[in-house]
């Protein structure tokens, strides 16, 4: 059974929705320090370059990240 175009317009919208710094921040209750760091260290997602001093981020890379450390943080040890 095929999806909707509906379905399929939502699902690729979802994927290329760019969010900014001040919106990572709210969504991972990090600070600017603490995001760039992390990223230095491979270990947050990098932004897109949307111009010579403009970045943004993929909403899903984000929320994909938070989902893992949710997760990492349920393990029990």
């Amino acid at each position: 059974m095929q999806p909707t175009t509906s379905n399929n317009s939502a699902h690729v919208q979802q994927q290329t929705t760019l969010i900014r710094r001040r919106e990572v921040e709210r969504l991972t209750a990090l600070s600017r320090s603490r995001i760039y760091h992390l990223m230095k260290q491979g270990d947050f997602p990098k932004p897109v370059q949307l111009g010579t001093m403009s970045v943004a981020w993929l909403e899903t890379e984000v929320r994909e990240w938070i989902a893992h450390r949710i997760a990492d943080s349920r393990k029990i040890a």
